[in-house]
C-alpha cells in the first residue's frame, strides 16, 4: 500500500516542490523581519534564524499533512477505497500506507527547506536534525491520521476545509511557531500549555540547538507519540465503520 501511494506521488513529484512555495515566502520574506527583534525574550539576538526553522518545519507538518483527505474523498468517491474494503488487505495497511507517503513527502521538503536556511546562517547539529525528523513525521502522521478521519466521517469535499482550518490555525498560533511564545503575555502562555504542538516546537528548538539534556526533547516525543496513536486508531475506526 506504502508503494502504491508512493509511485501515484512520484508520477506528479511537481506537486512536492510547488508546496515548498508558501515555506519559502515565510523563510525569505517573513523571517527577516524577526531580525529587529533580536535580544528579546525567547530570541537571542544573531540567532532569529535558529528560532525561526525548527519552527517552521513543524508548521510544515502541521499544515502540509492538514488536508491530505481530499484525496481520500476522491477515491471513496470513485470506489478505490470499496474496492480495497473487499480484499484480505489489513484495515490499517490501508491507512498506513498513506500516511507513511505523506510523512516521507513532509520529510523531504524537510531536508530541502534546511538546505536552504543554511546559508542564511542556520546551524545544524546534525544527530538532533536527525531525530527532529522522527519528529516530524511523528506529526505529520498525527495530521495525516485525523485528516483522513474527517474525509471518512463527511466523504464529502465542502465541509472538510472549515473543519481543518478551524482546528490547524489555532493549534498553530498557540504553539509559538512563528515567535517564541515568551513574548506572549502569562495568560496566552498558560493556554499554549494544553496544545500538544507547542511541546513539538519546543522539542525542534531543542534538537536544533543540540540541547539534549533539555526536558522540552522527552515532553515533546511523549505528548505526539500518544496524540498520534490515539488519532491514528480514530482514523482505522473511521475506516472500519465504512464497511458498515
Amino acid at each position: 500500500m506504502f508503494i502504491r501511494n508512493m509511485r501515484q506521488t512520484l508520477r506528479s513529484p511537481i506537486f512536492v516542490f510547488v508546496s515548498l512555495f508558501q515555506p519559502l515566502l515565510y523563510l525569505f520574506l517573513f523571517m527577516p523581519l524577526l531580525n529587529g527583534l533580536g535580544g528579546v525574550p525567547g530570541l537571542p539576538a544573531g540567532k532569529t534564524v535558529q528560532i525561526f526553522i525548527p519552527g517552521l518545519l513543524v508548521m510544515m507538518a502541521l499544515f502540509g499533512s492538514a488536508f491530505v483527505g481530499f484525496n481520500l474523498i476522491d477515491d471513496i468517491r470513485s470506489g478505490v477505497i470499496e474496492r480495497f474494503l473487499v480484499t484480505p488487505v489489513n484495515r490499517s495497511a490501508i491507512l498506513l500506507g498513506r500516511v507513511l507517503r505523506d510523512a516521507v513527502v513532509l520529510l523531504t521538503q524537510c531536508v530541502l527547506i534546511t538546505l536552504v536556511a543554511i546559508p542564511l546562517g542556520l546551524s545544524v547539529n546534525i544527530g538532533g536534525f536527525l531525530l527532529s525528523l522522527v519528529l516530524y513525521a511523528m506529526v505529520s502522521i498525527t495530521m495525516a491520521s485525523m485528516s483522513y478521519s474527517f474525509a471518512l466521517i463527511y466523504r464529502i469535499e465542502d465541509p472538510l476545509a472549515p473543519t481543518l482550518n478551524t482546528i490547524t490555525l489555532p493549534l498553530s498560533l498557540l504553539s509559538g511557531i512563528m515567535l517564541p511564545l515568551a513574548l506572549a503575555p502569562l495568560w496566552l502562555q498558560d493556554l499554549a500549555k494544553v496544545n500538544p504542538f507547542s511541546y513539538a516546537v519546543n522539542a525542534s528548538r531543542a534538537l536544533f540547538a543540540g540541547n539534549f539534556q533539555s526536558i522540552d526533547i522527552i515532553e515533546g516525543f511523549v505528548i505526539i507519540f500518544l496524540l498520534m496513536s490515539v488519532v491514528f486508531w480514530w482514523s482505522l475506526n473511521s475506516l472500519r465503520k465504512l464497511e458498515e
